[in-house]
Parts: C-alpha cells; structure tokens; sequence
C-alpha cells in the first residue's frame, strides 16, 4: 500500500475513491464553494443597504474570524484525511451522537446552499439569454443548472477537478479584470467613503447597522471546508489540504474585498442607493461602465461561477452522505456507500444532492415563503456545523488529544480554538438577532424559525431511531490515538523488537 493508503487504513477505512485532485485542483474546489463573486453579487445589494460603504469592512472582520476556525479545522483534517468533512471530524473528536447531528445540520446546510445558488443564478441566466423572467422559469433554470451539475459530477474526480480549476480561473480573471476596470476607469466615489456611514442606523447607532450588514462577509467565507471534504481524493492529503484551506482564505477573501471595493467605488449616487431609488445597483454599474456586450460577457463569467459553485457545494454534499451511509448510520447506507467501478465516485449520494435541492427549488412555486424561510438556514447552518467541530476540538484537547498531522497549531491550540469559539457563537448571535419589529412575529425570526425547523426533528431523530447505535466504525477516540502511539513506542510488538 502507499502512504496514503497506510493512513487510511490506520484511521479504519480502505481506499476506494479515486486519488488524482492535485493540490491546485483542490485548492479551487475550496475557492469555487466559497465563490467570492457569487459572494459578492448575491449580497453587495442588500449589505450596502443595511449598512453603507462601511459595510466593506465586515470582509476583513469576518475574514479574521473564520481564519482562526480554517486551523482549528487545518489540524483536525491533518490527522483524520478521511472523506466527507464534519461529519467524520465530529465523530473522532467527540462521538457518534455529535458526529450524527453536525453531520445532518450541515447536509440540510448544503443542500438549502445549492438550491439559494441555483436560484440565485436564474436572473443572471434569464438575461443572458434574454428569456421573460418570472417564478416558473427562474425555478425552470435552478432546477436545471442542480441537474446540469450533478451530471458532471457522475463523471468523476478527475472532471470535477477540471471543472473547479477552470472555474476558479474564470472567476479570479473575471474579478481582477472587472474590478481593475471600474478603479481605473468607472470611479465615482473618493477612498474616505468606506468610512461614511451616512447616518444609518438610526436611533440605535451605527453599530447595529454595521453588524446588519455583516450578512456580506457571514455569506462569503465558508469553502475552506470543502477541500476537506475529498481528502480521499487528494494525494497527501495530511499536508496538502491544511495548505489549500488557508490558499482558499487569503485568495477567495482578498477577490472578493477587491472586487466589492470595486463596486462601492463605482456607485454614481450613494443616496439613491441607500434609500431604495435604485433596485439594482450591482446591475447598472455594470451596464453603464461595460457597456451592453461586456455585460454579456462578465454574465457569461458570472454563469461559470455559479455552476462551479453548486459543483463544489454538490461533491460536499455527497462526500458527506457517503460518510454516513460507509459508517451506517443513515436509511439507505448499502446505496449511499456504494462507490462507483468506473468514475470512482458515490453515484446514489450524488443523485441525493440533486434531488433533495431540486426538490426545494421545485417547492418554492407553491410554499415560497416557507422555502425561503428553509433557504436561509443554509449559511446559519454552515456556521454551526463549523463550531460543533470547533467544540469537539477544544473538548477533545482538554481530554488530553495531542494532534499528530502534519500541520500542528502546538501551543496556540487551545487559545486559536477559544477564540474561533467565540467568534462563531457572535456570528451566530448576529444572524439570528431580530432586527425589524415592524415585520411579522414570522418574519423577523425567520433565521431561528430556519434553524428550528431543521434542528428539532433531527434531534428527535437521533433520540427515537438511534442511528448512532450502527455501524462498528472507531469514533471518540481521537484523545486516545496519541496514547496509544505512546504504549506502541514504549513497548514494541514481538515483530517491531525483532526488526
């Protein structure tokens, strides 16, 4: 066996997918999932809005944040290279019951992410091809971008990774170019206006509008996990993907600061904006900078990264029902496990990451403020995914793991792990937190109500059907590998002492 193989095999499982994503392709798997200029031109809107030119700063804020969760998770992923993310990660660190419920809060996480992405792509796919655009056709073009997608995705690694490298080629181009243009030439407004609130926020102060619209930079920085996800696909993973986390947070982060920056810059009239005279400034900067024909063209760039973004939030998503079905933890988990012979990848989980989004964005024609209501957990649920690995680390540090990776935070571990503890619970405070008393009961509670719905009838779940009794899969063990590595040096077996 290779030394990937070896390590595999030491952590309980045997190799089956396979192993051909370089470290490049890896890389882009993470930047296209985090999408910064899906990012970017999904929220720019509604950030500016909330929170004026200052706004920009929530990029750089959030940004420090999330970095200190990307190496609680760089050194967890170092140890445990194993397929499928949080869910495998939980259940070393901490047991099956937490692994259980990160695993579904995250699954429910993705799959409302694809379907917000693929709807989210419809009017930019309607104009590009000049198509009449209302509910039937904008769910029409989601339902066939999830389908495109989890096409590719049946193919294989190797095209996933070709996918994913010429997406984040055209994205990070499609970014520089776009953003260099409107500094240089479409600049409307002077530098000191990242720093002019406008006078927002009313009789609450400027605070509260500012963490309103930390919605920009809570949406952005989330793909780093991604790269984790096909750690059975990447050769070294122990040392490679550590790399590519932090590569998908200094590059996904710094395009998409660029590129927002950019737009800010480029607004002919603030107020109009900020008081609502202008539905669509992300537009009409655009248009009136670029010129109809260059529009087509950075739309045409804009399609590419919605695809390659829902390829990458896919190939999670199926990594991670792989994950449960191979530890039996999951109905179906015979199918969900099942690696495909010829392209090496789980074909029934993929088919689950298509369905299940497609399904939402189907529902959405009948139960639309319901569905809207599902498709706001989908960044909620990803940060408390993130932490529920982020306790497991601090909880299994403090039961003696000594992380053995290659990537080692040493004695920043326990002080970087209590601080992107603290960071996340204050991000999750700030999206649930009601901020429009006007509204509906329904409306200005919708983040919680979103997490309610997906929370409460997976707990009943765990507690009524057990599903953490199956499986016979090593699980909680992961401050007890360093003593066992220990006993294994002090006392060698017969055969280590002969050799």
């Amino acid at each position: 066996m290779d030394s990937d193989a070896e390590q595999l095999s030491s952590l309980g499982y045997s190799a089956t997918f396979d192993r051909t994503m370089s470290a490049w392709e890896n890389f882009s798997l993470g930047f296209t999932y985090l999408s910064p200029v899906v990012g970017v031109y999904t929220v720019f809107t509604v950030a500016l809005v909330i929170g004026g030119p200052p706004m920009w700063w929530t990029y750089l804020l959030v940004g420090a944040g999330q970095m200190l969760v990307c190496l609680v998770f760089c050194e967890v992923v170092s140890q445990f290279p194993v397929s499928g993310g949080i869910y495998p990660w939980a259940r070393r660190l901490v047991g099956k019951r937490w692994a259980w419920l990160a695993g579904w809060v995250y699954a429910w996480a993705l799959f409302s992410s694809i379907a917000a992405v693929a709807i989210g792509s419809s009017p930019f796919v309607a104009a590009l091809f000049q198509l009449h655009f209302d509910e039937r056709v904008e769910t029409v073009i989601a339902i066939g971008m999830i389908t495109l997608v989890m096409l590719l995705n049946f193919c294989g690694t190797r095209l996933l990774s070709r996918v994913a490298l010429f997406g984040f080629i055209c994205e990070l181009v499609g970014a520089i170019a776009v953003g260099g243009y409107l500094l240089i030439f479409a600049r409307h407004q002077p530098l000191r206006e990242l720093w002019n609130t406008h006078g927002l926020g009313g009789r609450y102060g400027y605070l509260s509008a500012f963490l309103g619209s930390a919605v920009a930079g809570l949406f952005l920085y989330g793909g780093f996990e991604a790269c984790g996800d096909v750690a059975e696909e990447t050769p070294n993973a122990g040392r490679t993907i550590p790399r590519t986390m932090r590569m998908t947070m200094y590059v996904g982060g710094a395009s998409a600061m660029f590129v927002s920056l950019a737009l800010i810059l480029a607004v002919p009239d603030m107020t109009e904006v900020l008081t609502g005279q202008s539905s669509d400034p992300v537009g009409t900067i655009l248009t009136d900078a670029l010129g109809r024909f260059w529009f087509r063209i950075l739309s045409v760039v804009l399609l590419i990264s919605f695809v390659s973004c829902v390829l990458s939030l896919q190939a999670a998503a199926s990594r991670l029902l792989f994950a449960y079905g191979r530890d039996q933890m999951i109905p179906g988990s015979r199918f969900l496990s099942r690696i495909s012979p010829r392209t090496h990848v789980p074909i029934a989980a993929l088919l689950m990451t298509g369905l299940i989004p497609g399904a939402i964005a189907l529902c959405r024609l009948w139960l639309r403020d319901a569905i809207e209501t599902v498709l706001l957990f989908g960044v909620s649920g990803i940060y408390i995914a993130f932490q529920m690995v982020v306790i497991g680390a601090l909880t299994a540090r403090l039961k003696g793991w000594k992380p053995s990776g290659a990537f080692q935070l040493r004695q920043w571990g326990y002080p970087v792990s209590a601080f992107a503890l603290f960071y996340g619970i204050a991000a999750l405070t700030d999206m649930v937190w009601p901020r429009n008393p006007q509204a509906p009961w329904f409306v200005d509670h919708a983040v919680m109500i979103a997490i309610a719905v997906v929370l409460i009838p997976g707990i009943c779940y765990l507690f009524i059907a057990k599903p953490h009794d199956q499986g016979e899969g090593p699980a909680a063990d992961a401050h007890l590998l360093h003593s066992r590595n220990v006993a294994s040096a002090c006392h060698p077996s017969p055969a280590q002492a002969d050799g």
